[in-house]
């Protein structure tokens, strides 16, 4: 199967970066076939603008989705943003590697998608949800969080993770098409001694083995 892994954290000796690279090696190892996109390392310009283009529709008024209408038509999107678009469209499974940052995703990974999931290219027409243009694609977020496990329940400090991570799993990739599988959380690493760091990276090996069997979770409308 194909794999695409986006790491959106600035440190690769964190428990992203060594999620991210047990990633990398349990499938490369069962034989699936894994590209990256390593945002920071890769300088990934999160900014949305014209700079997303090669080709221009209307130079008085910018309004992207124009743009990228047009671009779709004739070859327009910047060669960067072309790459990304491309390992999008090449995955089977597109795993997301992050902390949990303000409750949502970092800004650089924000702005990847704000850039790259462009519409006619990945929506549009109608074409979106149960009918977007990636449909038959899974996704997956894999996330650590500042905060320990009880925070994140419906009655705890944070509210319920599920509501939290909805924007993301409804608003961005469900909107696109992805079907979502259950979340990876690691809660609070920073607090965990080494023993059950290994132990949580050792789980994630053993569920990356299986992945491709697991069923989609109903994250369902707002």
């Amino acid at each position: 199967m194909k794999i695409l892994i986006v790491l959106a954290h600035p440190e690769l000796k964190s428990m992203n970066g060594a999620m991210f690279q047990k990633a990398i090696a349990a499938l490369t190892t069962a034989g699936h076939e894994v590209k990256v996109s390593d945002l920071y390392r890769d300088q990934f310009n999160p900014v949305s603008d014209r700079g997303n283009f090669t080709t221009t529709y209307d130079e008085a008024f910018f309004k992207q989705q124009l743009e990228e209408m047009h671009a779709v038509e004739s070859a327009g999107f910047a060669i960067d943003i072309e790459q990304e678009q491309q390992k999008v469209e090449w995955c089977d499974l597109m795993i997301w590697q992050f902390p949990l940052w303000w409750f949502t995703v970092p800004g650089i990974l924000k702005g990847w998608v704000d850039r790259v999931f462009a519409m006619g290219r990945f929506y549009g027409n109608s074409r979106c949800y149960e009918t977007g243009m990636l449909r038959g694609k899974k996704a997956l977020l894999s996330l650590t969080t500042g905060g320990a496990g009880e925070s994140y329940l419906k009655d705890g400090l944070h509210g319920d993770l599920e509501g939290i991570l909805k924007p993301v799993h409804r608003g961005m990739l469900e909107f696109v098409g992805f079907s979502v599988l259950s979340p990876q959380v690691v809660y609070a690493p920073v607090r965990q001694p080494e023993e059950q760091r290994e132990t949580v990276l050792n789980d994630w090996e053993e569920r990356l083995s299986r992945i491709f069997g697991e069923e989609p979770m109903v994250v369902g409308r707002y």
